[in-house]
């Protein structure tokens, strides 16, 4: 509190620091104690643990100040004569007052007298009520046998003061702070009292508690003394303001307010560490809220403005930001540091412009930073010289940084894990408050070494995520938009839960004849466990579909496959073979959610009804396939249940809603895949990653085959040149004739020379690209030769191989097929 000189005017002409513990506590909408200090602890009795989160009314019975926590802020009844009630109902004038209460746990005699304050707050956050109190009998208490004459300090710290119970009854109330000596310094005191917050919040509150009337003590003789925190004061001002206090009494005849003895020197410094301890509980409480880097930089630097510091720079090590592991060594003048957040309370953009976060850049040497950054210790600059500022500005070539930090205290702490440097905090005060002391330089090393752990902690969740990435993006094929017959689009949405990595895939298979297989499947669990399982059975399943097995066959040999793999292998899977020259799909199930087909006739959406089978891995469980008959246009949905299933609702209006976005009109594949997204996503609950597949099949039409038999002779090989290149040029494709000739001759002479096979089939599909296939009854696939220069044979696949776009051999019930692509001339 501020000590006023006693006389008949309303204001004190000269004010002198005193000393009053103040119990701070806030409330928030629901009449819930939010913040309980300290002091709130030490004046009722009640822990802080114990308190938070209680209902006002059964802490803190002071008539009047609080009222009926039972019931919502503005209908509370009994305000007290001070605190009174807007036309909405809200507490808009704050109230003081004197009561007189029983010890909490009702065992001692002693009652306590307390004297409160009450400010209503407004705004846009949780605050709805802050209080100060104080124990009026560190004030008035009678003179006992033992102290008479002289002033005593209590047990618990506070100082009694003669010159107090000399003035007789105390009162709280209200007054402006600008009617007292040292205004401003009053008004930059009111932010110390209040809970960690950032500067937005902590200078709303504060601007209330000055428009409402700043905490005074009123005494019998009309003399007001403001109430003051007196917490971060440093010990040598502490002393100074002591002496001043006792040289302003003795020269008005008054008993010493304060002793100067090292005993009570020793008690300011207990208090000083006290409250330094409770702000790093309450910053080790703020901070690490979240696993994500940016959010716990933030957390950090608003935990240390204006508490602690007024300006707070971050920089990290450039492999920290890029999330590629933990750095390695001692850092040096070449290693680049980032600047990632800049926190402060002086004017808006004062500082953007001049070090905009984001900037990069490495420290010389002769820079205090430089030294924290490889000691590993805080490095203490009271006040920056004018000739260390310039040292520090050549660092920022066209930028003048010399105003913002000459003349300031300046304390640069490391942020370290596992004894490894990962950035450091550079923290500015300005001229006007206490510089940096050693007691300072502890608690910023003891924050700084909190910090660091969660920001490690935020590190590696960061680099472990970004392997997540990299491994389902790896994982995940890079499906081509056009595929025989008919388009393709994919979504591909990580999980909200236990990290971004999970088990969904899918895929697309070119399989004989023009067909194409597609998979969707989903790996029970989470994480890079499902994510290896996901990989292991997306292969297998491209190594099986490339034998061209049935669909009930494939999944049969993958459910083997996964118990082969271990008892904990689970997943599901759907897979469908669609033939765009017979026009029909081929599909069967393992336990997966069924898919939707889009009728293009009519726009009809419908989920079909497949034979649901059991889940890969389980085993003993048939698979069955169904053909369903398909037309140009139409559109099959297939997705994994992450998209249509939500926790605590039934899966059936997950399902509803898909089959009822899919059959909305777009203007592309991606825009109805786009539409299906948007309707799934916006019911909130998904935690699961997606995978979804849809694929427009457009057919071909008969004029876009050809199709023969040939006989197994050699002159067949001749016949086979002229039938492709009449067939393309009444295409009017007699562009890649001669290039089409050459690579079926090719194909041809091979199954003649080298297959023992009674039947040779040739066809030629045109669509987006121009396929030809030659397929027989012999199952050897033919491969890459090397030949030499005598060698007859073995250029063949060669010859194709170069040519082609693509090409490729597969398996077959009846034999096998050799296919190859040419792109089409463009239009």
């Amino acid at each position: 509190m501020e000590q006023g000189t006693p006389g008949s005017g309303p204001v004190a002409q000269r004010a002198m620091a005193g000393r009053i513990p103040l119990a701070v506590v806030v409330v928030d909408g629901s009449g819930l104690v939010s913040h309980w200090s300290t002091g709130a602890r030490r004046l009722f009795g009640y822990a802080k643990e114990a308190a938070v989160g209680r209902p006002v009314g059964d802490l803190l019975p002071v008539h009047g100040a609080i009222p009926d926590a039972a019931a919502p802020y503005g209908e509370y009844d009994g305000l007290g004569p001070d605190l009174e009630t807007s036309l909405d109902g809200r507490i808009s004038y704050p109230a003081a007052g004197r009561a007189r209460l029983d010890e909490p746990d009702g065992g001692s005699a002693r009652r306590l007298d307390v004297l409160w304050w009450a400010y209503p707050l407004v705004g846009p956050g949780p605050e709805r009520l802050l209080v100060l109190a104080a124990d009026a009998a560190a004030l008035t208490d009678a003179h006992r046998p033992e102290d008479q004459g002289e002033q005593g300090a209590r047990e618990d710290g506070t100082q009694g003061s003669a010159a107090f119970r000399q003035w007789g009854s105390i009162a709280p109330g209200f007054a402006l702070h600008t009617d007292f000596p040292g205004a401003d310094r009053l008004a930059d005191r009111l932010p110390e009292i209040l809970p960690s917050m950032s500067v937005g919040e902590s200078s709303r509150i504060v601007a209330q508690v000055l428009e409402l009337g700043y905490p005074v003590l009123e005494f019998s003789q009309h003399d007001r003394v403001p109430v003051t925190p007196d917490w971060g004061v440093a010990r040598r001002a502490e002393r100074k303001e002591r002496r001043q206090r006792a040289e302003w009494a003795a020269a008005h005849g008054l008993p010493a307010a304060e002793a100067t003895a090292d005993d009570e020197g020793d008690d300011i410094e207990y208090t000083a560490v006290r409250e330094r301890l409770e702000f790093l509980n309450e910053v080790s409480g703020r901070i690490g809220s979240s696993l994500d880097l940016s959010q716990t930089i933030v957390e950090v630097s608003k935990a240390v403005v204006p508490r602690f510091t007024d300006v707070a720079g971050t920089y990290l090590r450039e492999q920290v930001v890029a999330g590629e592991g933990f750095p390695d060594g001692v850092p040096d003048e070449t290693t680049m540091w980032h600047r990632v957040a800049l926190e402060h309370t002086d004017e808006p953009g004062r500082w953007d412009d001049v070090v905009p976060v984001g900037e990069s850049m490495p420290f010389p040497a002769h820079t205090p930073f430089f030294q924290c950054m490889t000691s590993g210790d805080p490095v203490l600059v009271p006040r920056i010289t004018e000739e260390m500022g310039n040292a520090i500005a050549s660092q920022f070539e066209k930028r003048d940084i010399r105003p913002l930090i000459n003349h300031r205290s300046m304390l640069v702490v490391p942020l370290k894990a596992r004894n490894v440097v990962l950035g450091f905090m550079i923290l500015l005060r300005h001229r006007e408050r206490p510089v940096f002391n050693d007691m300072d330089r502890v608690t910023g090393a003891e924050l700084a070494a909190r910090a660091g752990l969660v920001l490690d902690n935020a590190r590696m969740y960061t680099y472990q995520e970004s392997v997540a990435d990299t491994l389902q993006d790896s994982m995940l094929p890079h499906i081509q938009p056009r595929m025989p017959g008919g388009d393709i689009a994919t979504r591909y949405l990580p999980g909200t839960l236990l990290g971004r990595v999970g088990g969904d895939w899918f895929d697309s298979v070119k399989l004989p004849g023009s067909r194409t297989a597609l998979v969707v499947g989903d790996v029970m669990g989470h994480g890079l466990n499902s994510a290896a399982m996901m990989g292991q059975l997306r292969t297998a399943v491209q190594t099986m579909a490339a034998l061209d097995l049935p669909p009930e066959q494939l999944l049969r040999n993958l459910d083997d496959l996964a118990q082969r793999l271990g008892e904990h292998y689970l997943a599901t899977c759907l897979y469908a073979v669609y033939d765009p020259i017979a026009s029909e799909l081929i599909l069967a199930n393992a336990g997966h959610i069924p898919p939707v087909l889009v009728r293009a006739a009519d726009g009809r959406s419908e989920l079909l009804d497949l034979p649901t089978g059991a889940p890969i891995g389980v085993g003993g469980v048939p698979f069955e396939s169904v053909r369903v008959r398909v037309e140009p246009g139409d559109r099959l949905l297939m997705c994994t249940d992450g998209l249509v299933e939500v926790r605590g609702e039934d899966i059936g209006v997950g399902l509803a809603t898909l089959t009822e976005s899919a059959a909305h009109p777009a203007a592309s594949m991606d825009d109805a895949c786009d539409t299906i997204i948007r309707a799934l996503n916006t019911r909130g609950g998904r935690k699961d990653d997606v995978a979804l597949l849809m694929a427009r099949l457009n057919g071909i039409a008969a004029e876009d085959i050809a199709h023969w038999r040939l006989e197994t002779g050699p002159g067949e090989v001749r016949r086979a040149r002229e039938l492709v290149g009449a067939q393309l040029r009444d295409w009017s494709l007699g562009a890649l004739a001669e290039t089409a000739e050459l690579l079926v001759s090719e194909l041809v002479t091979n199954v003649v020379r080298h297959a023992r096979s009674e039947r040779l089939e040739l066809r030629l599909v045109r669509s987006a690209v121009l396929m030809c296939e030659v397929e027989d009854d012999d199952h050897a696939l033919p491969t890459l030769m090397s030949a030499g220069g005598g060698d007859e044979f073995g250029r063949g696949l060669r010859v194709v191989s170069a040519l082609a776009k693509e090409w490729g051999t597969s398996r077959t019930n009846a034999g096998k097929t050799v296919w190859f692509e040419l792109p089409l001339p463009r239009r």
